[in-house]
């Protein structure tokens, strides 16, 4: 009880500041925290006195971004812990048990991925089983994996069993500090409005932990668990055959592929979806091939950062004389792809890249099992409004539908719902973020089944005397250059963002958003976190209201689209532009040097980087 006490008096240090909130948020934490390490943690910072750092850790709780919880593993209402868990899942349990009557029946889907955090005693799998604990001591069915799995199968999960929700324990592709809390539907989609300000309020009605909710040993001992692993394994490796179209072919490939996995999940179910497909496993990258929650060969372990994390991938890649890389980030939902371009070293395809040439194929299989042109009528494929525009005129031509949703897949997933209940078929999906998703067996992004479609894909072209990038200009030949930039500048301060868009919005005064960029003139403007929109005879957004996420775009008369958009999952603002050249203009050069510098002015009139500190990219 020592140290408690000596707690106790430090609190009441701080409360003779006149901080009577953080004082009570310290006291609240120490009552209800088991963890010893997070306790010790928080012992630690009230000890030394850390006043700043204790109101930002205590003072304010997640919230439900573009994927989830997502926040820095440690002590504190305002990070991933065992605590805030525990508190996230009673009221997802408060929360199910209101919407659904057969929530005893129905069950929760839970997993995990694979990092941890030694320093605070987090490890996905300690919360996954934390979560599980909660639901269980509640009479509720919970399928728990024994083992770390990619994302996508958690919503296959859920549909498969039907589950009134999945909770997938994964920070993705973020930097080895975070984890999160990612939820899904009944639907098999991520959660959107308003579940999850409805699960939110339910958190914070539902603070204090029941006793019950840190037996994780229930896991062991209720009747109530199931272990989806190997039924889930079996029926996602099976239902891989529904977006194979050459297994035969495969097999016969000389092609020779490399996979990273990014110290991450992925080896194992990137290996047995090869051989699903036909093909021998790809070559794994020995130092990335094993989980190592410290991403020990990688700056950061995002593949979309492109050559640079992909160097030991590309070097191996040589030794072995293979064609191909395929990357998937730590809980394999993306996909990063890198081509031999010759004797010119590779070729790393950007997302927005990769799905002219997945949609290409995806459309081309399609057609080939049905013949009948009026049979496009019920196909669709959807993209995010911050995506190329490429799939927009595949359709013009071919005749299918396409749609744009709002940045995040979680809004893909839900159309896709939508659209397959009144007999519709998607048949592919992307955001430029490498994120894909080919037919509709998931509503997610999935890195797994996309790695697979790649490879059988680069087969089928080999067969043809084409490089992926050969098909990719005979793509752009065909349905109009799509010549696009995206990238990023890191601003951690919520006021300066703040700032930044405020200033968009009253640009020549009050409500007036800018009417040129340096010497470009705008001809439209759409700012979905106000619901405005000029192009619209009445002025408002046909995209929903996005309130809690800042995202303004720009048409230029040159026809240049480009957007500033903060992201919903970390301290980043995110700028992508494109230049849509028609089918026959074939002067590249000119496209990419005039979207070089509307992209410059972009970045240096709107969000003034040296002026505002903002970190530029540098990776």
């Amino acid at each position: 009880m020592g140290s408690n006490g000596d707690l106790n008096a430090n609190s009441q240090c701080l409360s003779s500041t006149g901080d009577l909130v953080l004082d009570k948020a310290v006291n609240q934490w120490m009552a209800w925290d088991k963890n010893p390490q997070t306790r010790k943690q928080m012992e630690s910072l009230v000890r030394e006195g850390h006043v700043v750092e204790l109101r930002r850790r205590l003072c304010s709780r997640m919230t439900f971004g573009t994927a989830g919880l997502r926040a820095e593993m440690g002590a504190g209402f305002a990070c991933i812990n065992d605590l805030t868990v525990i508190q996230s899942t009673q009221g997802m349990y408060k929360y199910l048990a209101k919407y659904f009557p057969d929530l005893k029946t129905r069950g929760l889907v839970v997993g995990f991925d694979t990092r941890a955090q030694t320093s605070s005693g987090c490890t996905s799998e300690r919360l996954a089983r934390l979560t599980a604990a909660v639901m269980l001591c509640k009479d509720i069915p919970v399928y728990l994996f024994s083992t770390y799995v990619p994302t996508p199968f958690v919503p296959y999960a859920v549909m498969k069993y039907e589950a009134a929700a999945g909770v997938m324990i994964t920070a993705s592709h973020n930097r080895k500090e975070d984890n999160g809390y990612k939820v899904y539907w009944h639907n098999g989609a991520q959660i959107s409005s308003p579940h999850d300000k409805e699960i939110l309020h339910c958190i914070e009605e539902n603070t204090e932990p029941w006793p019950e909710s840190w037996n994780e040993h229930l896991v062991e001992s209720s009747l109530l668990r199931r272990d989806p692993l190997e039924d889930v394994c079996r029926w996602y490796m099976e239902e891989l055959n529904t977006i194979c179209f050459h297994r035969e072919l495969n097999a016969k490939s000389p092609l020779k592929f490399v996979h990273s996995s990014f110290h991450g999940v992925g080896h194992n179910y990137v290996q047995r979806a090869f051989q699903q497909f036909g093909f021998p496993p790809p070559i794994p990258v020995p130092e990335q091939k094993e989980t190592d929650p410290d991403f020990s060969t990688v700056s950061c372990p995002n593949p979309e950062e492109g050559e640079s994390v992909l160097e030991l991938s590309l070097r191996l890649a040589e030794r072995e004389e293979a064609h191909i890389v395929v990357a998937t980030d730590p809980d394999a939902d993306r996909l990063a792809v890198a081509e031999r371009n010759g004797n010119f070293g590779w070729k790393v395809f950007t997302g927005n890249e990769l799905a002219a040439l997945l949609g290409w194929w995806m459309l081309f299989n399609w057609k080939e099992a049905h013949p009948d042109p009026a049979d496009t009528e019920t196909v669709y494929m959807l993209a995010t409004t911050v995506s190329s525009k490429i799939l927009k005129a595949f359709a013009r031509i071919e005749g299918f539908h396409f749609e744009e949703t709002l940045p995040g897949f979680k809004w893909i997933g839900k159309r896709i719902h939508e659209l397959t209940k009144t007999g519709k078929e998607v048949i592919f999906s992307f955001e430029e973020s490498i994120g894909f998703l080919c037919g509709n067996m998931v509503l997610d992004k999935d890195g797994v089944s996309t790695a697979t479609v790649v490879a059988e894909m680069a087969a089928y072209l080999h067969t043809k005397n084409l490089s992926l990038n050969k098909q990719l200009i005979n793509i752009y030949e065909i349905y109009g250059y799509h010549v696009s930039r995206t990238s990023y500048v890191l601003c951690s301060d919520p006021l300066t963002i703040h700032r930044i868009f405020s200033r968009l919005r009253n640009f020549g005064g009050p409500g007036d958003y800018p009417e040129l960029c340096g010497d470009y003139c705008i001809t439209h403007i759409r700012d979905v976190t106000t619901g405005y929109d000029s192009s619209q005879p009445d002025k408002k957004c046909v995209l929903p209201l996005s309130k809690n996420s800042q995202m303004v775009t720009f048409t230029f008369q040159n026809g240049v689209v480009a957007t500033l958009r903060t992201s919903g999952t970390e301290p980043k603002i995110k700028y992508y532009s494109e230049f849509c050249a028609v089918p026959g203009e074939r002067d590249i050069s000119s496209l990419e040097e005039e979207l070089r510098k509307v992209t410059t002015a972009l970045v240096e009139e709107f969000l003034e980087p040296d002026k505002n500190n903002l970190l530029r990219r540098s990776v």
